[in-house]
């Protein structure tokens, strides 16, 4: 990687930006500000996002920025703003609003469109931006407050955090332009994983946060936030000016609820029952409890997971049976089988936890497994599954189609670690075992938090609930799930038309048990759009478990409610022409380190950091960089972290590291003979928050053969044959990479001198296609394929775009699924090898 030297002359102010905002030779980050504004009205928080782009080349730009919304927050509304246009976002069917949104920049118009990837993790593109422009786009959405113990929570994200990507990559261009490559057990790695910043970075992005509450005629005792520091003036509370978006902002509203039933006066409901003043049933139970010890878990997460696992451990009877599983890239289990959980067997579970240390790659998916073996079928005692993790995991959809039907059928409460968590799928795996999730993002909230997760993951209030006297539409009421201490039941679904009350009965420990909840019309949107959201949610989990006929149904329901989904998207097309094509340059925006995780150790990994926030102008058809397999060297010093990828040791800025913070793909050789410990993998597990006992040693790398980074060679060979139309940009970039891995080899003269050769592709007068068909010439030979040779532009063996053939200086079409060869559709008929490919990304597959 070419890293940019941050020398004073170099990194001029620039006026018209924010403080801190810098200018270096690749240019400024396209993303100048954030502005949320929410307007909380009792549980439900109305919020308006807008981000500024500006474009600071001095040719069109595409800029995107990978982004985290609430996981509970039902998205109604897309807006963009350029050259005093206004352009309103229209819900598409997700390849029809990808299509449109192509076209448009092919036509050299204004776009942009907003996707979701995650519950919460979205993706928007904002295209042909003309130099020095400025754009922005506006996101709103309607989102309900969960409510405990007397407190409302508004809670905010405001970073991706780096997830950790399992599995073996896939052939064939990325669905995005992230920092991982796609995996079988993650087809969309490089669409959540964006590049991050050098911790301590000049401050690149304008944050303002406001938040207006009207306690709806409640008694507003206290407004608190917990990770950031506020400004008060009445009942308006504002962010102050410098904070960073590294971590989630968390504002706890205190305030008395009561049980209500609302209908919106177009057949939505929306259902609230407070806790009833009851004893919980004391069943006995087999509790597996499941300790996240992997990288992303070091320093204090580690600590307040410990804790958080001890007090589980503590809340069991001698009625109860346990076990205690620890992972990384490895299960470890304090027993074998259930044990019964005596005085001795729960020492024994506290000493076995207080010697979890971090480290390794988070594999999710095995523990889970091991805990619905332990747990066995049902023998009249409650099956529990407890989770303590930071939930930063790509392969989300994977867990869930694997693990999702056995857990459905077991208790799982969730508790996550971290100050920006994943809490869309930590909920998502808690609402599908009718159990509860409980965020703790701090080592102030820890002791608070504590006592909730003691009070609730005992036995619940209240189970088996229904409804009566409400004349629902089949298949439309959300989970029902369970009555727990201190948190309302919450109910959103569809009636055919509205009544006077309803009445929710259940059993408790006590026996059967109904309240009587009378109803009240309102005329607010915010009802019907979180009713969708959560219904579209619980079909999403539905599709990813494996019924994928309900495809239509979720697209058919998205479109008619007006509110965007995994397989659906915002498009805002401006009508006028302001380029002559394409846009000349992509940028994928880099997101804040997340604030709490521990750095690196390594200085290499360090020079990774770099690297990637100073590599700000890399063109999205620039191929994802895999990382050489580890030698029998690297696995020695890399155990315990699943065989991290890259270079360990310090090493000149120009070699080859694994950038820190970036999950890389499962995959590799095995273990070296004798060696002990889970299999080595390419960048597998994070370079980040493990005991310093892991750190690499000074010791200089020893040589290594070509033989190592062959298949990357290979890799990069196949996608400049697969090339359309020669690129400058790639090429240099190729070049970038070529010098970094002939380092990393110690020098390899055929590799060091075509990434000299390939520094001229972006200098005047430079022959593209003959520089274009030198490298390909001289990777074939390096890799030993069949010299096929280079795929000349306008060949008539390949496909025609829908559009016309392209034409020199085209920017090459990625990644829409209107593309012919499009990598992201499924094998044609007769591939010998389908197995091999990808399947769509914008679906759950």
């Amino acid at each position: 990687m070419k890293i940019t030297s941050l020398e004073p002359a170099r990194c001029l102010p620039v006026p018209d930006s924010g403080f801190g905002a810098l200018l270096t030779e690749r240019g400024n980050l396209p993303l100048e500000s954030v502005d949320v504004h929410a307007d909380i009205s009792g549980l439900v928080a109305g919020v308006e996002v807008e981000q500024g782009f500006r474009n600071p080349f001095d040719v069109t730009l595409e800029a995107t920025y990978v982004f985290p919304l609430p996981e509970r927050a039902a998205v109604t509304g897309f807006r963009m703003e350029a050259d005093d246009r206004v352009v309103e976002g229209v819900l598409k069917e997700r390849a029809q609003a990808r299509a449109d949104y192509d076209q448009a920049l092919r036509e050299g118009r204004r776009a942009a469109i907003a996707e979701e990837d995650r519950p919460d993790v979205f993706t928007i593109r904002v295209g042909n931006i003309l130099p020095g422009e400025r754009v922005s786009v506006r996101l709103t959405m309607s989102q309900p407050l969960p409510y405990e113990d007397g407190a409302a929570t508004f809670r905010f994200p405001l970073v991706v955090a780096p997830r950790y990507i399992p599995g073996t990559p896939l052939d064939g261009a990325p669905a995005g332009p992230g920092v991982a490559p796609d995996t079988d057990a993650v087809p969309d790695a490089s669409r959540i994983t964006p590049p991050v910043l050098l911790p301590g970075f000049p401050n690149p992005v304008r944050l303002s946060l406001t938040a207006r509450v009207d306690a709806s005629g409640l008694d507003l005792r206290e407004l608190a936030s917990s990770l950031h520091v506020v400004e008060e003036e009445g009942h308006t509370v504002r962010l102050r000016p410098g904070e960073r978006l590294d971590r989630d902002f968390i504002l706890r509203l205190s305030f008395e609820a009561s049980s209500s039933l609302q209908f919106d006066g177009r057949g939505t409901f929306a259902l609230t029952v407070v806790p009833p003043a009851l004893q919980a049933a004391r069943t006995p139970r087999d509790v597996v409890l499941v300790l996240d010890r992997s990288g992303s878990m070091g320093g204090w997460k580690m600590v307040a997971a410990r804790r958080a696992a001890a007090r589980i451990v503590d809340t069991l009877t001698a009625h109860d049976r346990f076990n205690v599983l620890t992972f990384d890239s490895v299960v470890e289990a304090a027993f074998e089988g259930l044990v019964e959980a005596s005085d001795r067997n729960r020492y024994r579970a506290v000493e076995h936890l207080a010697r979890v240390d971090a480290r390794g790659g988070t594999e999710l998916l095995e523990p889970l497994r091991r805990a619905i073996t332990l747990l066995g079928a049902p023998d009249g005692r409650e099956r529990v599954v407890v989770l303590v993790t930071d939930g930063q995991v790509g392969n989300e959809d994977q867990i869930l189609e694997q693990t999702g039907g056995a857990l459905s059928a077991m208790r799982v409460h969730t508790v996550g670690i971290d100050r920006a968590v994943n809490a869309g799928f930590l909920g998502r795996l808690a609402g599908l075992g009718a159990g509860r999730c409980e965020l703790v993002e701090s080592e102030d909230r820890l002791d608070a938090a504590m006592e909730q997760i003691h009070r609730r993951i005992g036995a619940p209030l209240v189970t088996d609930l229904s409804l009566k006297g409400l004349e629902t539409e089949p298949d439309t009421v959300t989970h029902l799930g369970s009555i727990f201490p201190g948190v309302p039941l919450r109910v959103y679904g569809r009636c055919r038309e509205g009544a006077e009350a309803v009445t929710v009965r259940g059993m408790s420990a006590e026996g059967p048990w109904e309240e009587r909840v009378a109803g009240v019309t309102a005329d607010s949107p915010a009802v019907r759009a979180v009713w969708a959201r959560a219904h579209l949610r619980e079909l999403e989990d539905r599709y990813a478990m494996g019924e994928h006929g309900l495809e239509s149904r979720i697209v058919r329901t998205s479109l008619e409610n007006g509110v965007l989904c995994r397989f659906t998207a915002y498009v805002a097309i401006d009508t006028r022409q302001v380029a002559e094509g394409g846009p000349e340059h992509r940028v994928i925006q880099p997101v804040e380190p997340p604030s709490g995780w521990e750095l690196p150790p390594s200085p290499s990994m360090t020079g990774g950091f770099v690297a990637q926030a100073m590599t700000m102008g890399r063109p999205a058809s620039a191929p994802r960089i895999v990382p050489p397999a580890p030698t029998a060297f690297d696995q020695g010093l890399d155990q315990g972290f699943g065989g991290a990828g890259g270079p360990s040791g310090p090493a000149p800025e120009s070699a080859f590291p694994a950038p820190p913070f970036v999950p890389g793909p499962a995959g590799g050789p095995p273990p070296a003979p004798g060696s002990a410990g889970p299999p080595a993998a390419p960048g597998r597990g994070f370079r980040r928050g493990g005991s310093p006992k892991f750190a690499p040693p000074a010791a200089p790398r020893p040589a290594v053969g070509l033989e190592t980074v062959r298949p990357q060679l290979t890799v990069e060979l196949e996608r400049l044959r697969a090339m359309r139309v020669p690129d400058a940009l790639h090429l240099a970039d190729l070049g970038s990479r070529l010098a970094a891995l002939a380092a990393y080899l110690g020098g390899n003269e055929a590799l060091a001198a075509l990434a000299r050769d390939l520094e001229a592709a972006e200098r005047p007068g430079t022959d593209i296609r003959s520089l274009h068909a030198h490298a390909v010439e001289v990777l074939t030979t390096l890799t030993g394929t069949p010299a096929d040779g280079p795929v000349a532009p306008g060949d008539p063996t390949l496909p025609t775009p829908p559009d016309g053939p392209i034409a020199p200086g085209d920017p090459i079409p990625r990644g829409g699924p209107e593309a012919p060869g499009d990598p992201t559709l499924g094998a044609p008929a007769g591939d010998p090898a389908p197995e091999k490919r990808r399947g769509p990304f914008w679906k759950r597959t």
